[in-house]
């Protein structure tokens, strides 16, 4: 059986995991100003995003494929080309790309056979729409697990399905964003006021950075901490210890950042975390936050993912 992998622009994977596994992206349409750029993951223009600081008033929109666009997409290529279909999304309580995904599934189905017939591709097509219930860097743990079950040799769609929703549930996103004001800025426009122009003003202040953990379909601040080095160096040494303490689900730790990953890479703490990550066999993977995810958590934030035992993060 032909297992394929597809998931939104938002799920930061590094473009060489992407295209080795042949993984499809759905794109979304970012509104700045006067234009439109379409996220697709490519990463000269991510990085243009980030040097030319386009996002930087906090006022872009974004668009998800439709259900009619998420159905072409499907049709027009991966029934032909596979036979069972993961497609993974970011947070359902954050966008509504799960829900157009899960309608455009019914067309899909309903529409499949002619299409493989003429191509000549013998039997059935099925698709399975899994929420990841995270965002950005720990949107990808998912997915990153769904091709190490297919790398493993596993064919049977259901045992993937079953392993990949238990990791789900136990993915943790953890990320700090720089500046404090943007957010509230970004949480105004969308409607979400949990950041006030009091504790935004304190924040800029203070140079205080919030700890955000994304898990299970919430996101919310779990720390507070001074100074953006210094959070990200607490931070990525608490992740330390939980490897190795042995308590990752799956051998990946996913990375991202809003901007060169030169600058991440430079953080305090994190050349200590790829070496212990290197000692206990986990895969680290380093990607460019989306456009999409830059836009809506602002330049220079930090990303991290991974599934893990229920914790509470101890900085």
């Amino acid at each position: 059986m032909r297992i394929g992998v597809v998931v939104d622009s938002a799920c930061d994977l590094p473009p060489e995991f992407i295209e080795k596994h042949h993984i499809q992206i759905l794109p979304i349409t970012i509104h700045l100003g006067g234009h439109d750029l379409v996220d697709q993951r490519d990463p000269e223009t991510t990085l243009h995003f980030y040097n030319e600081h386009l996002g930087a008033d906090g006022d872009a929109g974004s668009s998800p494929f439709s259900v009619e666009q998420i159905r072409d997409v499907f049709l027009q290529k991966l029934v032909i080309d596979y036979d069972f279909v993961f497609c993974l999304t970011i947070a359902s309580s954050r966008s509504p790309i799960h829900a157009n995904a899960t309608r455009a599934s019914f067309a899909i189905l309903n529409d499949y056979k002619p299409i493989r017939a003429q191509a000549g591709v013998p039997g059935p097509f099925a698709l399975r729409v899994i929420d990841t219930q995270n965002l950005f860097s720990a949107q990808a743990v998912s997915a990153v697990e769904v091709v190490r079950l297919i790398e493993s040799g596993q064919r049977n769609p259901n045992k993937i399905r079953e392993r990949v929703e238990y990791i789900v549930q136990n993915t943790y996103g953890y990320m700090i964003p720089r500046d404090l004001h943007y957010l509230r800025v970004r949480g105004q426009k969308k409607g979400d006021r949990s950041v006030g122009w009091v504790g935004a003003a304190l924040g800029t202040v203070l140079d205080i950075k919030p700890v955000l953990r994304g898990y299970r379909n919430d996101t919310r601040p779990v720390a507070k901490l001074r100074h953006f080095d210094d959070a990200s160096a607490k931070v990525l040494g608490f992740v330390g210890q939980r490897i190795r303490s042995g308590g990752l689900l799956t051998p990946t730790l996913v990375l991202s950042y809003g901007g060169d990953l030169r600058e991440m890479r430079a953080l305090p703490g994190y050349a200590e975390l790829v070496r212990i990550c290197h000692e206990h066999g986990v895969e680290v993977l380093e990607s460019m936050m989306s456009v999409t995810g830059g836009i809506n958590v602002g330049e220079g934030a930090l990303g991290i993912g991974f599934a893990s035992e229920p914790h509470e993060i101890e900085v």
